[in-house]
């Protein structure tokens, strides 16, 4: 087909002036640059590129896709361990990107992050105590020795560890316990929204379970807003509000869990479900698997138009024309897909 894509109005995921953090338009390249003594950028790696979502308090934003497709990127642009190439952060209202010294470190102090590996996330020179206690140092938050210990001792309970364990040092934690730590150092400087990175992946199947179980209370607990960034679409089944499915660094279907879970529309998040395995023996026999041809496209060089089309089971001509914008499919059910239509899953 040689006719151009038709251009849909951009239905962004629904937002308000309640939203705790309001990402629009979000994009992080990182420049590639040749030259030993005059370098010049040649190329960029767009990890992130052109993304929006909000979370509102107290809720839970999974945000799911395969390694590579810039989840971790974007939680880290949040809390500016990675500054932003464009688009806007904003947390409590504030512009975040443009924040620097006190004023970013301010910002930071309401917002926590639990990274991936429980095992390289905690620093093996200091012990448990001295971990969990970081944050209230760094905000000055504790009047003296007396209150410091009492206020971490409180949050090794409130996360499930003995406090007299304060004093070991993380090689004499299981890989659980590790991550329990990394949750109360989250917890420290009393957050309102806890980045969550892949916090359960690198854990048993049982302690994954047990881990959630944990979160899920902490939020009511707390009133936390998350961000959890995984992999894993049955995990974030079980803890999110909303969803949001990336591919490549944009962000493919926006919706409500259960919207995700019992009518994808995109055929990426069709070919993610179908992948993910059912308890059931007789179900499972029966049930249809979409396998993706080919390999995820290099972020240096993204395919033109959708960046999925190189991959997609229904991919015509006219995909590769143009960027399709979001359109809003049914009520809070956004998809970035000029095929993608209601009942068709």
């Amino acid at each position: 087909m040689t006719s151009q894509v038709q251009t849909v109005a951009a239905s962004s995921p629904a937002s308000g002036a309640d939203d705790l953090l309001t990402v629009r338009d979000l994009q992080v390249h990182f420049p590639i640059k040749r030259g030993l003594i005059f370098q010049r950028q040649v190329a960029a790696v767009k990890a992130v590129d052109g993304v929006s979502f909000s979370i509102k308090p107290g809720e839970t934003l999974g945000l799911v896709g395969e390694s590579g497709s810039g989840k971790t990127t974007i939680g880290k642009a949040i809390i500016q361990l990675v500054k932003a190439t464009g688009g806007s952060i904003k947390f409590n209202g504030e512009e975040v990107t443009s924040l620097k010294g006190s004023a970013l470190r301010a910002v930071r102090k309401q917002m926590g992050i639990v990274f991936q590996d429980p095992y390289g996330a905690l620093n093996p020179r200091m012990t448990a105590g001295a971990i969990v206690g970081e944050p209230l140092a760094v905000h000055k938050l504790t009047s003296g020795k007396g209150e410091f210990v009492d206020t971490v001792a409180g949050l090794m309970e409130t996360v499930g560890l003995n406090p007299a364990l304060l004093n070991r040092y993380p090689h004499e934690f299981s890989g659980g316990q590790r991550q329990r730590i990394g949750v109360a150092r989250a917890l420290a400087a009393r957050p309102s929204l806890i980045i969550l990175d892949e916090p359960v992946s690198a854990l048993d199947v049982s302690i994954q379970a047990q881990v959630i179980n944990l979160l899920q209370d902490l939020q009511e607990q707390f009133n936390l807003a998350y961000l959890f960034i995984a992999h894993d679409l049955s995990v974030v089944r079980h803890i999110s509000d909303r969803v949001a499915v990336m591919y490549l660094g944009k962000i493919m279907e926006f919706a409500e869990s259960r919207q995700i879970y019992e009518e994808p529309l995109h055929p990426y998040t069709q070919a993610l479900l179908s992948a993910v395995p059912v308890p059931d023996p007789i179900v499972e026999r029966g049930r249809e698997r979409i396998v993706l041809r080919g390999d995820i496209p290099s972020p240096i060089a993204p395919p033109p138009g959708c960046v999925f089309n190189t991959r997609c089971p229904i991919a015509i001509d006219d995909c590769s024309l143009g960027v399709p914008e979001s359109r809003e499919l049914e009520p809070g059910h956004t998809v970035a897909c000029i095929r993608a239509s209601v009942g068709q899953a």
